[in-house]
């Protein structure tokens, strides 16, 4: 019997007329410091059997989460990742630079005759060659972005685990980059790094002189 993320690909393949469905999802876009992470990924019919416990990624336990990702990318499972960088963010702005990400993450699918890309969230991804559709709540409606959205998040807190040895003092590890009490506190106390996101409210307030009267 097939979950209703499975059957949700399914239909939106016979709509589409699509004969690949490839989920895109990020993974990143609120925290203070870190890069977004961008996930596309396709997991072949004969295999979608194999996946019916993949759920958006939010709703699984850590330990679910690194299981899953093992799995899916052990498998014949074909996925990109694309990164976008605390700099481009700053520059870009965190939808734009999310956008990019997403279309790093498809590169390798853009070539593939009759894909479509669903998207997750309400906007299509500004660039994209690729024929999209956007879904609201896509994670947690559609296989491939469900999968997609594991593949992200694992990724990037990996990565965040790596910044925390190289970055020694903020907790990167634990908070992955959000901005829990524990990172406004060293953020205060150390200044921000290089992987801050010098565009988001609470560093800018540290790099920004304060006005004495």
């Amino acid at each position: 019997m097939s979950s209703p993320l499975q059957e949700f690909d399914k239909q939106q393949a016979i709509r589409l007329e699509a004969n690949c469905i490839i989920g895109i999802d990020e993974a990143g876009r609120g925290p203070l410091a870190g890069p977004v992470v961008a996930c596309a990924c396709f997991i072949p019919p004969a295999m979608v059997s194999d996946f019916a416990d993949v759920n958006d990624s939010k709703k699984l336990t850590e330990k679910k989460r690194e299981e899953l990702y093992n799995r899916l990318v052990h498998a014949e499972v074909a996925y990109g990742i694309g990164f976008a960088s605390a700099q481009e963010i700053d520059r870009l702005n965190i939808l734009q630079a999310t956008f990019l990400a997403m279309r790093r993450a498809a590169y390798k699918f853009l070539n593939l005759p009759h894909a479509v890309a669903l998207i997750d969230g309400p906007y299509p991804a500004a660039g994209l060659t690729l024929r999209q559709e956007p879904v609201i709540d896509g994670d947690a409606k559609s296989l491939a972005i469900a999968a997609a959205s594991i593949i992200a998040k694992v990724t990037r807190d990996r990565y965040l685990n790596i910044l925390d040895k190289l970055y020694p003092g903020y907790g990167f590890a634990g908070h992955k980059g959000y901005g829990t009490a524990k990172h406004l506190q060293a953020l205060r106390e150390l200044g921000p790094c290089r992987e801050h996101r010098r565009t988001f409210a609470p560093v800018r307030k540290l790099l920004t002189p304060t006005i004495l009267p």
